[in-house]
Formats: C-alpha cells, structure tokens, sequence
C-alpha cells in the first residue's frame, strides 16, 4: 500500500508540473539538432527529484548530504531548463553537489588526488548521462535497467543501501516512462530529469562500489560509456568542438538517418545494457573478464556502426 501511495502521489506531482510548464511556457522547440520535430514539454524528469524527495521524507531523512547535493544540481539544471546558465555557474554547482556526496560516502578522509580524479570521473558520467538523453524513452528506459539491476545486486548479493530508495526511484521511473517512451511524448526530461537521475544512479553505484570494492560494477553504465566516450574520439578526429551540441551519437544516427521508431532505438539500447547485466550477474567468478569483453565488444560494434552507416549522416549533412 505505501508503494501503491508513492505511485499515485509522483503521478499527481507530475501532472500538476504538466499545469505549470504548460502556463509558464517551459518547452522545448526543436532545432536542426534535435531528433524530434514537435513542441513538447520540458522537465518532466523532475519526478525523479521528487521520488527522492518522497523517499527522504519517508525514510526519516536518510542520506542527507546526497540529498542536499541533489537539491543543488537538480535546482541548477531545472533552472537551465527554464533560462540559460553560465557554465561556469552550472560546473561550479556540480563540483559542490559532488562533494557533498562524496561527503556522504564517507570519502573526503582519503588524499586529495583520489578525490580528484573521483570529480573528474563523476562530473564525466553525469554529463555523458546528460549528453545521451536525446530521444524519447532512453533516459527514462536505460535508468528502469540500472536501477533494477542494483536493486537485484542489493536484495540478493549485497546489501548497499536502503531499498526502499531504489524502489521509490524505480517507481518516479516508471511514471515518467508513461508519459516519455512513446513515439509522440508528453514530455521530455530536461537536464533536471537527466542530470537529477543520472546524480542518483551514480550515488547508488558509488556507495555499491566502495561497499564491495570491486569497480566492475561499473559496467552497469558500460553502454552509455562506450557511446559517449568513442563519440568524443571520433569528434575529435573530425576536428569538432565537442563542447558543441551535434547528432553523431549511435542512437541518433538510428533515430534520424536509418529512421528507427525512437522506443525501438531506446529498447535496443535496454536490452543491451540489461543483457550485459545479466550475464554479469550470473558469473559472479568472472566480473572482469565481463567488463572487458563487454568493452571489446560494444567498442567493436561502434566502430563497425558508424563505417557502415556514418556516411548517411555526412550526405543528409
């Protein structure tokens, strides 16, 4: 009953945002680098905050500098979504959300250098995360997958965190799924919804890391980490500036060149990141020869990817 609760309260929260977004005209119009071509609302993903928001209150005020880092990072990227941000403002605000949960693991005892290269890694992936929300049901879709493979890993391998965290944010998930994974969307995340989900997925992978200390567990974002990384590579062997937005990624090269369904794109990508979460799991003896094969392999397949099929978007270019 008290999930059934959490459901219709995100449901109601969500709507009520649809209200507001609709009268203070927060959208997004597309552009000649977006994949989709309709008006849509913008910030959808913020049920991901209010999840965590939910589960915080819930729980008696659990992870409270985690939460206070998403306040932070949530807020700024919610107000970006609204009007632009310097990046130097948005990049300080997610070194201080950072920190704060760094703080939260337990982690600011260790040297500065680990603290460091831990700030470049994190702030990498919460952009990446950000970087590959492009169509409709990838964020949404990717983060059902991940959140449900830890939550497996924390109920039947080892215990990391609360799981009623992971359950409430499986369910915020859910709801926004319902209204972003389908072909004409009501919504769209936003950086509140991409960056806010991608803050709590690498807090939750953080703190399953340093419980274990086995850094395999980073191949539950290997997907996403192969496309964005040889993303950056093969813009740089264009000579691209990368800190400029394009349509190079895999998926949008299937969404806009070879005309795939954007669900049938973000599905694929699902049952790729869950199938290499699946075998992970079940070879608990081979963690590492796993994570590795699995970047051969989607390496492998990105190379072949776009030789076959970049030439497409070079001609419509």
């Amino acid at each position: 009953m008290c999930y059934l609760f959490v459901v219709v309260m995100l449901f109601a929260l969500e709507l009520v945002y649809f209200r507001l977004a609709d009268r203070f005209n927060v959208i997004d119009r597309p552009n000649e680098r977006s994949s989709h071509t309709r008006i849509t609302l913008r910030g959808g993903g913020i049920v991901f905050y209010l999840g965590a928001l939910v589960y915080f209150a819930a729980s008696g005020f659990m992870y409270p500098w985690f939460m206070l880092g998403l306040t932070l990072i949530a807020g700024v990227s919610f107000v970006d979504d609204v009007r632009s941000v310097s990046s130097g403002l948005r990049l300080g605000i997610h070194f201080l959300a950072m920190l704060l949960m760094f703080y939260q693991w337990g982690m600011l005892e260790l040297p500065w250098w680990y603290l460091l290269v831990a700030l470049v890694i994190c702030t990498g992936i919460i952009n990446a995360y950000n970087f590959m929300d492009g169509i409709n049901g990838i964020t949404g879709g990717y983060s059902l997958v991940v959140l449900c493979g830890l939550a497996y890993v924390n109920t039947r391998v080892v215990s990391f965190v609360e799981s009623d965290m992971i359950y409430t944010m499986i369910i915020g998930v859910v709801v926004f799924d319902f209204f972003n994974f389908r072909q004409k969307a009501k919504c769209f995340a936003g950086d509140v919804g991409s960056v806010g989900i991608a803050f709590i997925i690498l807090f939750l992978l953080g703190k399953l890391i340093l419980t274990t200390g086995d850094f395999s567990y980073i191949i539950f974002l290997v997907v996403y980490g192969v496309d964005s990384v040889l993303t950056i590579v093969h813009r740089l062997m264009l000579h691209e500036n990368i800190g400029l937005p394009h349509r190079k990624h895999a998926y949008q090269l299937m969404a806009n060149e070879l005309k795939m369904p954007h669900v049938v794109v973000s599905a694929l990508y699902m049952l790729v990141q869950g199938g290499i979460v699946a075998m992970y799991l079940a070879l608990p003896e081979l963690h590492y020869v796993c994570l590795v094969a699995s970047l051969v392999l989607l390496g492998g397949g990105y190379v072949w990817f776009m030789r076959r099929y970049f030439n497409l978007h070079l001609k419509i270019g």
